[in-house]
């Protein structure tokens, strides 16, 4: 009987000590899946830059989602104007002016730290045209639609991003629009819109939807 005691008092004590291990823990851990991490948001964007060494200003909107922090798929729309300053047949000064949108891709590096780094690039199309910049004001401009000119554009680009919290993240990056030709008049002497620009942006959203449930923190009173 003595040894059949002290094989269930040992036992009773390993039992006792799990107990006390486990009650040390911070947490209580109700499954072991890995948890994946997803999110949405809206995305506004401001840059400056080039088109044939002329000032160039342009805004984007953004709508994407973003898969486990790590890669950013969605929708882009680009709005640019450019100070051209073209010299035309009827004597009056050019800008050019139009925009284009497609599907943007983001990868993004270092995705669980504060700051993180991407590889923004759009895939898309759009059109341009010249406008005149000293038009009378009292009236009306009307644009042909024949004088809008088609144009591909690949814009690939880096981006630092700084998260806020988990609904709100700053960028702020470079980015170089490469374009096909553009037929314009014979004229001018622009035959596509490629250039440099640089500039911040802004997402809200929520980045972080899918928390693990099956984690709880425990308090320090229980």
């Amino acid at each position: 009987m003595k040894p059949l005691r002290a094989f269930l008092l040992l036992l009773l004590f390993c039992f006792v000590n799990n107990l006390n291990a486990q009650e040390s823990e911070d947490y209580i851990e109700f499954n072991d899946r890995n948890n994946t991490v997803h999110g949405v948001y809206l995305g506004l964007s401001f840059n400056y830059g080039t088109i044939d060494k002329a000032e160039t200003y342009s805004s984007s909107f953004k709508i994407a989602y973003v898969a486990n922090r790590q890669f950013e798929v969605g929708f882009v729309g680009t709005w640019l104007y450019s100070d051209q300053n073209k010299l035309g047949l009827d004597a009056q000064n050019r800008d050019l002016t139009g925009g284009y949108a497609g599907l943007h891709l983001e990868p993004i590096l270092f995705s669980k730290s504060k700051v993180n780094l991407s590889f923004p690039v759009l895939i898309g199309g759009g059109a341009v045209i010249f406008v005149e910049d000293d038009f009378d004001h009292d009236e009306e401009v009307i644009l042909d639609d024949d004088d809008w000119k088609h144009v591909f554009v690949v814009e690939p680009g880096i981006n630092i991003l700084y998260n806020i919290n988990r609904y709100i993240q700053l960028e702020a990056g470079i980015k170089y629009r490469l374009s096909s030709k553009v037929k314009l008049d014979p004229e001018y002497d622009l035959t596509r819109i490629n250039g440099i620009s640089g500039g911040m942006g802004i997402k809200i959203g929520v980045f972080n939807m899918g928390r693990n449930r099956y984690k709880k923190k425990l308090r320090d009173d229980i």
